[in-house]
């Protein structure tokens, strides 16, 4: 095996005792070269996540009010985390030179990074690592996308035998601003990593080992994917199995990295690996599902003559910054499947816009929706796939309110109530396992 980069989520890092954990994984294997941290998470239920403080701490700061309490909190937790670990940490002088830069900063990057800052040089102390910090070699251009420069500046920074410690989360616009990736970015960072020193494997240590072919809090045995293609992934990450974020497939899938779904507290698990391709044995390999949709139902007589109906359906959307998901039609009917979280309250004068714009027929928001999409490379090529997922549903009384497969034929998403949607995933997961249990 060659290089390898590893990525530590915040329930693998939360106190000392996982750090250890970590620490032992780091050293058993002489190719992970490139540690890449996040911020500590949750060590109980009720804790609170540093990062989550540190949005806290801005959030105050700004309305001219008292942070000293998340700020104190921080403190206290980096400074019990240096003691149990022997670390000689002065956490005093770097949360003074935070608390003075974050002042300088109306936006809340800076703040919400220096978890993972903080994190990271504790970590490189504890395993005698270099520190590299990611504002001097991960770049945003303008736009606030990835600047490609980033590959080569880590490539000339992660030279030589190593160990390096890379924090996650974050990096620098031209003028040399902290910026973050969204929650869950340090993902993100351990895909770069891994793809600008041509690592041959991406590792990425969390609290699960891999991914389950269903959510687990509604499945609750729900089986381990063994292998699964950065496209499925790319589907299933997209309907809600949040166990890798969804940006950190293209560094990786652009370069062909393998990555490794690993358990910190299971380190002997072998997890899930998240390849180029696969054998497809079983037509699918995963289902996921998410709340929070609103379908848009719009109905005119001859609507496929009209030249740019549906262009001026989704200008009216865009007029309100609302992106769609998904976009059925028949021959007179077009639904579009939106975000709740975009929609807020616009319903009732996005509905006005399209009946000024579109003059249809008729035109119904149905809320309360919920969509579940059943993921496999291997679908495409089996008879009987889409038969034997509206049957489970059947059987289990589900009634479905939209039906929406790609033209890859690698998912097939159903729209269904909210309330009907664990009853829903429970049955397609048992008719394409039942022969398999």
């Amino acid at each position: 095996m060659g290089l390898i980069t590893c990525k530590f989520g915040g329930s693998s890092l939360a106190d000392a005792h996982c750090f250890r954990k970590a620490a032992a994984i780091i050293r058993a294997n002489p190719d992970r070269r490139f540690i890449v941290p996040s911020a500590p998470g949750k060590r109980t239920d009720d804790d609170k996540k540093i990062t989550d403080l540190l949005y806290a701490w801005h959030s105050l700061a700004r309305q001219g009010l008292d942070a000293s309490q998340p700020r104190d909190i921080i403190a206290t937790r980096f400074a019990e985390l240096a003691a149990d670990l022997g670390i000689a940490f002065d956490v005093g002088m770097h949360m003074a030179h935070i608390a003075a830069e974050g002042e300088q900063h109306t936006e809340p990057d800076y703040l919400a990074s220096r978890g993972e800052y903080l994190n990271g040089l504790l970590m490189a102390e504890f395993l005698g690592a270099t520190f590299v910090d990611p504002a001097e070699c991960i770049f945003f251009d303008a736009e606030g996308l990835l600047d490609t420069r980033t590959y080569d500046a880590l490539a000339k920074r992660l030279t030589g035998d190593g160990p390096w410690v890379v924090p996650g989360f974050y990096g620098a616009t031209p003028d040399g601003r902290i910026r973050t990736f969204s929650r869950g970015g340090s993902d993100v960072t351990g895909a770069i990593v891994a793809r600008a020193t041509h690592s041959e494997l991406y590792e990425n240590w969390t609290d699960v080992s891999g991914f389950r072919m269903a959510d687990p809090r509604i499945v609750p045995h729900a089986r381990r994917i063994e292998k699964v293609t950065y496209r499925e992934l790319r589907e299933l990450s997209y309907m809600g199995a949040k166990v890798l974020h969804d940006e950190a497939i293209f560094p990786v899938r652009e370069s062909g990295i393998p990555v490794n779904i690993r358990n910190t507290h299971a380190p002997d698990a072998p997890g899930t690996m998240i390849v180029a391709s696969r054998e497809s044995t079983e037509p699918v390999c995963g289902i996921a599902a998410r709340k929070g949709f609103t379908m848009l139902t719009i109905e005119k007589a001859l609507m496929n003559r009209e030249l740019g109906f549906g262009r001026r359906v989704l200008m009216v959307l865009e007029e309100f910054g609302i992106s769609f998901e998904h976009m059925p039609s028949s021959i007179d009917t077009v639904s579009v499947i939106v975000r709740d979280d975009q929609l807020g309250s616009h319903g009732p004068a996005v509905i006005k816009a399209i009946e000024r714009r579109c003059e249809p027929d008729r035109i119904d928001l149905t809320p309360g929706l919920a969509l579940i999409a059943t993921v496999g490379q291997g679908m495409a090529g089996h008879i009987g796939i889409a038969a034997k997922l509206m049957g489970a549903l059947s059987e289990a009384r589900v009634n479905i309110r939209v039906i929406d497969q790609g033209s890859s034929e690698n998912n097939i998403i159903v729209g269904v109530e909210d309330t009907d949607m664990e009853s829903a995933v429970r049955a397609i997961y048992e008719v394409f396992t039942d022969h398999q249990e």
